[in-house]
């Protein structure tokens, strides 16, 4: 499970970052990769309700890539997270694969809300450079997400949103799905 995962994300990062060179350099050297690998490790824990080991593994992590990922938070193989210094995944975030992240992004909640409070991420959108992506909400298939956008409720599938708070500039139909 964790190996497929670990080759679903290499294989993400060759396919979003050109300067990807060799699936090796990427294992040994890409921060998203490791923080990743670092999740899925916490997030077996907390599974299997070893939840202060989890929340420790989780911020070893955090201290040796600069990504904070909950131990709670459903990610999906095959996520990018490209110079990831500053991501944070809050607890009941879900990430599905596909997604690719950029620095600075926060996917969080706006309280102290119980149940579901955090996104959930559906395939292939992203998320750029600071954005914030507030609330126990949807983004739908193939959206994306502006620099510095503030993202306060639902987006729907391929569109694109920007600005403070986000809002829809664009949205687009894909061929296979005219």
């Amino acid at each position: 499970m964790w190996f497929k995962a670990l080759r679903e994300d290499i294989q993400a990062a060759k396919n979003n970052d050109p300067a990807a060179r060799n699936s090796f350099e990427i294992w040994l050297t890409y921060a998203g990769v490791h923080a990743l690998s670092w999740h899925r490790v916490a997030h077996f824990f907390h599974k299997i309700k070893c939840k202060t080991l989890a929340r420790c593994i989780s911020q070893l992590g955090r201290f040796f890539t600069g990504v904070e990922i909950h131990p709670a938070a459903k990610i999906e193989g095959g996520v990018f997270i490209d110079h990831g210094m500053g991501v944070v995944i809050g607890e009941t975030a879900e990430v599905r694969r596909g997604t690719v992240i950029y620095q600075g992004v926060t996917l969080g909640g706006t309280g102290k809300e119980k149940g579901k409070r955090h996104p959930t991420v559906m395939e292939n959108v992203t998320v750029s450079a600071g954005a914030k992506v507030l609330g126990g909400f949807t983004v739908g298939k193939g959206a994306k997400i502006g620099a510095g956008a503030v993202v306060l409720k639902e987006v729907p599938p391929y569109a694109t949103v920007v600005g403070v708070p986000a809002r829809i500039v664009k949205i687009r139909v894909p061929e296979e799905e005219k």
